[in-house]
């Protein structure tokens, strides 16, 4: 730019000399001027040039300066945008420390009320623990005391518990006789000890009360009775379903409410611990194994304490046929009672479900009755104090033990339950059948298992066992009623002399069942055969009770004479309800009356076909451990 502007000015000054001189002649004077105007204009040309370099410097400086300035203005920009941004961010840490500091003071605060709380927990624990803790198992201590009585319009010199079958015909004494009896026998103890492994839980249970009667046991002063086991069992459940279970404990045919779980049986509510006609329990010995199945469905098996309860009436002098023994002292049974000698435990198999609603269950029980049977067994019997004459029996003197056999029974039980809840909640119902051959000792009745033909060989009668049950449930009262019966079939037999032998033959004498015979009789004449054939002898012996101590005056009432009176069935109907005056932290208090109509019904006989009634009133006062 600049050196065009320097041409534009030659040009011009050239043109201009030009036009001067071609109006006149140029001279050397007019060179020189024209020279001398050169040089001048040359020289103002770089003044002028000079100039423009100085303004361009100028310029340059000016540019620069703007430059510097704005570099600087930006860089004290940039400064002052970093230091906002770096207090900014000094701001921002300052806040999220602060926040952090309220956070860790919340949590502190927080830490602080938990520790607190749990601080008071334990001490409270302390005071009133629920459970006790002992390397790494909790203890839980339960039960009750219990303050109860029994009325009976018929007396049956028994406690609250009550010997169904037999109720007394109108021909015995205690017919005529109510009782009263109060208890607190049946105040109960338990302990529960549960442990848990990474896969298993493992738990032990125990439980009991004072039911029990020693040889030295009265109501006399002290009122003493014994401690007895109701369950004592062991129990490995593992995460995958299986459970395994062994000891003392309700048999897996009584019903439970949960699944097949231990400790949710569903027992009447009633006072009496025989509970109730056509409920079927035993609570003994068992080894089970259960299979939980989503807990929709479960499988179980177990093996299970056996014994023979007989039952009916043998040909006179039968005596051919062994099933066990009375108690052994030193086998630590007891003596007064007789115990089968078993061939096989009991076998159980159960089904139950829960698809939704209610509670199902099918169960089967197997057992194999077995005794020794002796062809030529039997008992020599005197006729008016004499001897007969010596007999044989394949070819020795009778009775001898040729031929003798064992003899085995099998028996068998169908039985199905089912139970629901209606009204929200507040009503359960409940359905109970059990029926087979040589079941009787599973029902509460305990009508007899076998009955022994007269040849010595087991029979097993038909058993049936049905209950009904009705039950409201309120925050302070439970109401019950239940319905249950049981029924034995009859089995009747002949004997090889037409006599006639089994269960409820229609041949037996009923002829003495409505007759009140007065007391028994402390001792009895009789006659003593000598050892010489023929020659009589006479002396008297004490009359045993019925664990075979003397009979004393008093205490000696009489039963009816000629009556057979085997039962066919019994009945009952129970009505009660249950009361809490307190339910809370402190434990349970309530209190219960129980009202029952036991009707026992036999097979016909000769003369008669006796029947007996019960009345009964029970109640009690408990308090349950929290």
């Amino acid at each position: 730019m600049k050196s065009i502007l320097r041409w534009w000015v030659v040009l011009g000054l050239v043109a201009s000399s030009f036009a001067q001189t071609t109006n006149k002649r140029v001279t050397a004077k007019d060179v020189d001027e024209l020279k001398n105007a050169l040089s001048a204009q040359q020289r103002q040309i770089e003044q002028l040039r000079q100039q423009l370099a100085q303004r361009d410097q100028a310029l340059q400086q000016q540019l620069q300066q703007i430059q510097q300035q704005s570099q600087a203005a930006a860089n004290a920009a940039q400064a002052k945008a970093d230091q906002a941004a770096q207090e900014a961010s000094q701001q921002q840490q300052a806040v999220a420390d602060l926040r952090t500091d309220v956070n860790d003071v919340k949590q502190n605060a927080t830490n602080t009320a938990l520790s607190l709380q749990e601080t008071q927990k334990t001490i409270g624990d302390l005071g009133s623990p629920l459970a006790i803790h002992y390397k790494g198992v909790t203890i839980t201590p339960g039960g009750f005391l219990a303050a109860e009585t029994v009325w009976r319009q018929h007396a049956l010199g028994a406690d609250i518990n009550t010997p169904f079958n037999t109720i007394p015909f109108s021909g015995a004494t205690a017919a005529h006789m109510a009782e009263f009896f109060g208890s607190g026998r049946q105040s109960r103890i338990s302990v529960l000890a549960e442990g848990k492994l990474s896969s298993t839980k493992l738990t032990g249970y125990l439980e009991a009360d004072f039911l029990g009667a020693g040889v030295t046991s009265n109501n006399n002063e002290s009122n003493s009775y014994v401690m007895r086991q109701r369950q004592v069992w062991g129990q490995a459940a593992l995460s995958s379903g299986w459970t395994f279970t062994g000891g003392q404990m309700w048999s897996l045919a009584t019903e439970t409410k949960v699944g097949l779980d231990n400790r949710t049986e569903a027992l009447p509510m009633t006072i009496d611990p025989q509970y109730q006609v056509g409920f079927s329990w035993e609570r003994q010995w068992g080894f089970r194994v259960t299979r939980n199945f989503n807990n929709k469905f479960w499988f179980g098996f177990s093996a299970e304490n056996p014994q023979i309860t007989t039952g009916g009436s043998l040909v006179s002098g039968q005596n051919n046929f062994i099933i066990g023994s009375q108690g052994a002292g030193g086998g630590l049974y007891n003596a007064t009672a007789n115990y089968s000698w078993n061939a096989m435990p009991d076998l159980i198999f159960k089904l139950a479900a829960q698809p939704g609603w209610g509670h199902f269950e099918v169960f089967d029980v197997i057992s194999d009755f077995r005794d020794r049977v002796f062809p030529c067994g039997g008992t020599i019997l005197a006729s008016g104090g004499v001897l007969p004459a010596t007999t044989t029996c394949d070819g020795s003197t009778f009775p001898n033990s040729k031929g003798a056999y064992n003899n085995h029974a099998f028996g068998n039980g169908i039985g199905v339950n089912a139970r629901g809840t209606l009204a929200q909640q507040h009503v359960d119902v409940g359905l109970h059948f059990l029926g087979g051959n040589g079941i009787g000792r599973y029902g509460t009745a305990q009508l007899p298992d076998v009955v022994i033909r007269p040849d010595g060989v087991l029979a097993l009668p038909r058993n049936y066992q049905a209950l009904a049950t009705l039950e409201y449930h309120t925050k302070r009262m439970d109401v019950y009623a239940y319905v249950g019966g049981e029924y034995e079939q009859r089995a009747a037999f002949l004997s090889s002399t037409g006599k006639p032998a089994g269960y409820g033959s229609p041949l037996f004498d009923n002829t003495g069942c409505y007759g009140e015979a007065p007391p028994a009789a402390t001792v009895t004449n009789v006659l003593t055969p000598t050892d010489t054939a023929g020659v009589a002898g006479s002396g008297t012996i004490p009359v045993p009770g019925a664990v075979g101590t003397p009979l004393t005056a008093g205490f000696n009432p009489a039963g009816p004479s000629h009556c057979s009176g085997q039962t066919r069935n019994v009945i009952e109907g129970t009505l009660g309800f249950w009361y809490r005056l307190y339910n809370g932290p402190k434990g349970r208090l309530q209190f219960g009356p129980q009202y029952s109509y036991i009707d026992r019904n036999t097979w016909s006989g000769m003369g008669a076909t006796p029947n007996a009634i019960e009345n009964m009133v029970l109640s009690s006062f408990r308090y349950y451990l929290p």
